[in-house]
């Protein structure tokens, strides 16, 4: 999206429209454009709504995790993708709650990754 005011409602009005739950939401800008990434619970909605509002996209799965709320817990998780070879492209806190922390990740090989947190 361009990096401009207003961008943000746009986006986020076109989900609201198409009853999208927005879990995490991260932006970045660069230059006359920015990157903004959101992770909604429904993929297929999220789609058509954005779709309709004519807004360019990118569609990547999701590893979600849930994590214990506790100092090196992503370490280990990060540690393990690494040895595996697995690259991280994002990460996304999806919140925390009861001592929990649930996260998602956006890596090279999502198949790959489950079968080496399993």
């Amino acid at each position: 999206m361009a990096d401009k005011t207003g961008e943000l409602a746009r986006v986020t009005e076109a989900l609201s429209n198409g009853a999208v739950n927005i879990r995490a939401i991260a932006s970045e800008a660069k230059h006359e454009n920015s990157f903004l990434r959101v992770v909604t619970s429904d993929v297929t909605t999220t789609e058509k709504a954005l779709s309709l509002a004519g807004l360019k996209f990118e569609l990547n799965d999701i590893l979600a995790l849930d994590l214990l709320d506790r100092p090196g817990e992503l370490a280990k998780v990060s540690k393990r993708l690494a040895r595996a070879g697995i690259n991280v492209h994002s990460i996304y806190i999806l919140g925390s709650k009861n001592g929990r922390t649930e996260i998602a990740l956006v890596v090279d090989n999502t198949e790959r990754a489950k079968a080496t947190l399993k």
